[in-house]
């Protein structure tokens, strides 16, 4: 009884370190529930509108319909299917050549016209506007653009080349299936101008934040444009390069819209710019059969592990050694 008569009584007003973790533990769990609440929406949604899918994909990639409805077990019958058609190699041709071009091209030119404009003092802000400006634009109607330019009979490039008295082309309709075609450098030309206004803004935001007392000190050591450009530009957007290169060379392997819509879903002249995501299509909407969309599913689990390949590759060859 006296030690109950002794102990210490809180003070009125003040309160018990439980009392005090308590009232912190409400505030606490009402932003868990909100983290939570927001983490399980995006779990959500990439269930069903990414992983449902490529999961669905590798499961039909293995089955074909029977008679009656439903599907049953095929196998590697897909697989053989496309690997025996001369069509998949001449698509997987036809997107490495792409692919190829486009880092040539595409990757070269965003990054020369972001130091053209860093290198401006005079209608910066205009000039971005300027080269972003197809990259807000559908890239159906950018391409339609390319369709009455590439025009043999009344297109803009051609009456530029009879202005000249040079030799006119079919230009995406070029026949020919040799490496690095006419028509391929066509489609490679639309989509980088389609494409290059993200990457140029981009580099340009990498370029804004070299210091520049590594350029004054370039250029006492007496370094030009092209020196300061290797020795100091390159090295300080290194990682910026490589992700992009990364992410140029997955998006150009799935190169659809542009040969699609510049040679009307033909894929050109002996199917010389037929990719493989094109292919796909072909397989799964304009070949007669149900069974085609097995087959496209199994080209489509092809190409998924080929790029996821390259990636894991990549990403190796490129990591930071310590």
């Amino acid at each position: 009884m006296a030690d109950v008569a002794t102990a210490p009584r809180p003070l009125a007003g003040r309160r018990t370190p439980r009392q005090r973790r308590g009232g912190h533990l409400v505030p606490k769990v009402q932003r868990n529930v909100a983290a939570w609440g927001f983490l399980v929406g995006a779990v959500l949604c990439f269930s069903f509108f990414s992983w449902y899918p490529i999961v669905r994909e590798v499961i039909m990639s293995f089955q074909k319909p029977v008679y009656g409805g439903g599907y049953a077990w095929a196998g590697w019958f897909n697989y053989n299917a496309i690997f025996h058609d001369p069509t998949f190699w001449i698509a997987w041709r036809n997107t490495l050549e792409f692919t190829l071009l486009a880092l040539v091209i595409g990757f070269a030119v965003p990054f020369c016209v972001a130091i053209l404009l860093n290198e401006l003092r005079h209608a910066r802000g205009y000039l971005r506007v300027l080269v972003y400006l197809p990259v807000m634009l559908p890239p159906a109607s950018a391409l339609l653009l390319f369709v009455y330019f590439y025009n043999p009979q009344y297109g803009l490039f051609d009456d530029l080349l009879r202005i000249a008295h040079l030799p006119t082309s079919q230009w995406v309709f070029q026949p020919g299936s040799g490496f690095i075609s006419t028509a391929m450098i066509s489609v490679v030309i639309a989509s980088t101008w389609m494409n290059m206004g993200g990457a140029t803004l981009i580099y340009l935001a990498a370029l804004q934040n070299i210091p520049g007392e590594l350029y004054e000190a370039a250029e006492l050591e007496g370094a030009g444009l092209f020196r300061r450009i290797r020795h100091v530009t390159i090295p300080q957007t290194r990682l910026i390069l490589i992700m992009l290169l990364m992410l140029q060379v997955v998006a150009t392997m799935q190169m659809f819209v542009e040969s699609f819509v510049l040679t009307n879903g033909g894929g050109g002249v002996g199917d010389n710019t037929l990719s493989v995501v094109m292919l796909i299509y072909q397989y799964a909407f304009e070949m007669s059969g149900a069974s085609n969309y097995n087959i496209a599913s199994a080209l489509g689990v092809v190409l998924m592990v080929v790029l996821a390949i390259f990636s894991g590759g990549f990403l190796w060859a490129t990591r930071e050694r310590s």
